[in-house]
């Protein structure tokens, strides 16, 4: 199982430590900030996606992104 944690810059070096003292953890492996931008919009992405179905938001079609070009 994967856990993704949101830790302040202050107390990343202590987490890291604590975390690596668990036997059962198996891998730690900081975000990269490209990685952690890319994630937020995907989150954006999907919570847009839920409200579209929910028929709360209107997305653009494809057609209209591309008339935008």
């Amino acid at each position: 199982m994967k856990i993704l944690l949101d830790i302040p810059d202050k107390q990343v070096p202590f987490a890291m430590e604590v975390l690596r003292s668990f036997s059962f953890v198996k891998k730690i492996k900081p975000m990269s900030e490209a990685s952690e931008t890319l994630w937020n919009d995907l989150q954006d992405a999907a919570k847009q996606v839920r409200q579209h179905k929910k028929g709360k938001l209107k997305l653009k079609t494809a057609e209209d992104l591309l008339n935008e070009l």
